[in-house]
């Protein structure tokens, strides 16, 4: 993928080359905004992670997860815990761990059906940025992963242990603008961390 191309130089590479879905492309034609949206990709879009990217992911406590089942019904869910409990394994994957849960396992369900994955996430606290990875997906077994990858922690936050990871190829990476993103200031919040009860847990907020 080409880079640092002056804004004045038109990208003549056939949409099928770039970056992004042949939607996307249809309607940056149809609405006169090629010329724009070229010089994003090329300037933004990268194929792999940078450091200034691996040092965002390091300081990241959650991360947005869009996944879809193979008939491309969709889901989306958070995933969060302490600043570098998602793990960059090199420049082209990240991993992040799953833990014990409802065991409704839906983000897990469309992964195994259909490995595409989008992850958001958002220094909403000092930089007011965001960044997009956008990749393929792999459920794998924490000691299939801890093998693999001998230098992942072994101590988490609260004492949980993840039952697997799902390991991201990354095949876009590119940033989320501040114009929009509030600035947030974090609280210390008292939780009912361990506990199965629906109502000390939130789990049923939305009963009636």
């Amino acid at each position: 993928m080409r880079r640092g191309r002056r804004a004045t130089e038109v990208d003549e590479r056939p949409a099928a080359e770039l970056p992004g879905s042949t939607g996307e492309h249809v309607l940056q034609e149809a609405h006169g905004t090629e010329k724009r949206a070229r010089r994003f990709y090329d300037d933004q879009v990268l194929d792999h992670l940078n450091t200034r990217m691996r040092e965002f992911i390091a300081r990241m406590e959650m991360a947005f997860v869009a996944t879809a089942d193979g008939g491309g019904e969709c889901d989306s869910s958070l995933r969060a815990g302490p600043p570098g409990f998602i793990e960059v394994l090199d420049d082209h994957h990240l991993a992040y761990p799953e833990y014990r849960g409802n065991g409704v396992m839906a983000s897990l369900g469309n992964i195994s059906e259909n490995p595409h994955l989008g992850m958001l996430m958002v220094d909403f606290t000092e930089d007011l940025i965001g960044l997009h990875v956008n990749g393929t997906a792999e459920i794998v077994e924490d000691a299939d992963l801890r093998e693999r990858h001998p230098e992942l922690p072994v101590e988490f936050d609260r004492g949980r242990t993840p039952e697997r990871w799902v390991v991201v190829e990354v095949e876009e990476a590119y940033i989320h603008c501040r114009k929009h993103i509030p600035r947030m200031v974090p609280v210390l919040r008292k939780r009912s961390w361990g506990t199965d009860d629906a109502k000390r847990k939130g789990g049923n907020y939305f009963t009636e």
